[in-house]
């Protein structure tokens, strides 16, 4: 009975342990090339999260309005918003964007 309880508890650790971090906060908001400074993926959607610039999965830059307006397109502005999310692959796949500016 001890090692039944033994090897449920150590099962129970390892499938916590290997869940993804959720990360829930506000960030940067912008084109990953034209702001960000990130190579290989055109102007795309990318946020910062810890100081690291991530392209996006699950949202485009386009779903924020025309990428290239002068004023509030993200080719030409950093913008801050509410991110939720994980960091998997190197790309941030993104749950929920919502812009506060």
């Amino acid at each position: 009975m001890k090692k039944i309880l033994l090897l449920a508890i150590l099962f129970i650790g390892f499938s916590c342990s290997n869940k993804k971090q959720e990360i829930k906060q506000v960030a940067k908001i912008s084109c990953g090339q034209c702001q960000f400074d990130l190579e290989g993926g055109g102007c795309n959607l990318a946020v910062r999260v810890n100081d690291k610039a991530y392209y996006v999965d699950g949202f485009g830059i386009d779903d924020f309005g025309d990428a290239h307006d002068l004023k509030k397109g993200l080719c030409n502005k950093i913008r801050k918003g509410e991110i939720a999310g994980i960091i998997e692959n190197e790309k941030f796949v993104a749950t929920k964007i919502n812009l506060l500016d």
